[in-house]
């Protein structure tokens, strides 16, 4: 862009300059910038190269990412650091792919688990779905915008189903809590309303009543 320059102190003119304007990614490494960290996940490969390509491909994700260069290596590292989701490779040194996310399977049927593998073979695939009940089965090299996006759903589905399960262990608090209230006063969850929602007490002493009037004096008097 062309910009025209002029003396402040006169307001005369005195030249042309030239500029360009540079996009703000150009600065993204001078403007400081908090990552949330939401989830943990590991990557298990023998190839330091593609576990560091991984790692620039997450560092804007909300991931802390861990990396182990073997399964057995990954099994101790789990044992004390428990992760979301994990990524390994199908053909490593000593335990493959496939036999270490079957361990994880049975220690950590929670965490997510995706395999790599340079070799496309539909026998190594489905060995590994019915080991260790993968997520997904990509092919080396994979696309990498695929797998960020195939992690970031996979986590997703995991919030959600942590979420149904809370859900269904306060409903199940709340039906014990109501169950216990029907032994102790028989009638009391057959609750009637009016027309405006309002519960109706039809039965006068009745034990709703009691435990309401029970209630009643019980709460402070100011």
């Amino acid at each position: 862009m062309v910009s025209f320059l002029s003396d402040w102190r006169t307001g005369r003119g005195i030249g042309f300059a030239t500029y360009s304007i540079c996009p703000l990614s150009c600065f993204h490494h001078l403007i400081p910038w908090r990552r949330v960290v939401k989830h943990k996940i590991l990557i298990v490969d023998d190839e330091p190269t593609f576990i560091a390509l991984l790692k620039e491909a997450f560092c804007r994700e909300p991931y802390e990412v861990l990396s182990s260069s073997s399964a057995s290596e990954a099994l101790d590292l789990l044992a004390s650091e428990p992760v979301d989701l994990v990524v390994s490779d199908e053909k490593m040194p000593g335990m493959s792919g496939s036999e270490f996310l079957a361990i994880v399977r049975a220690k950590y049927p929670q965490t997510v688990r995706i395999i790599l593998t340079g070799h496309a073979s539909l026998e190594a695939a489905i060995r590994s779905i019915n080991q260790g009940e993968i997520y997904r089965f990509f092919t080396k090299p994979c696309n990498i915008f695929d797998l960020v996006i195939t992690i970031r759903h996979a986590l997703q589905h995991q919030e959600l189903m942590k979420e149904n399960q809370r859900l269904l262990r306060t409903i199940k608090r709340q039906s014990d809590i109501i169950e216990q209230l029907e032994r102790d006063y028989p009638g009391i969850t057959f609750v009637k309303r009016g027309a405006r929602g309002e519960i109706l007490l039809n039965e006068e002493g009745g034990e709703l009543q009691k435990l309401l009037s029970q209630c009643k004096a019980s709460l402070p008097k100011y």
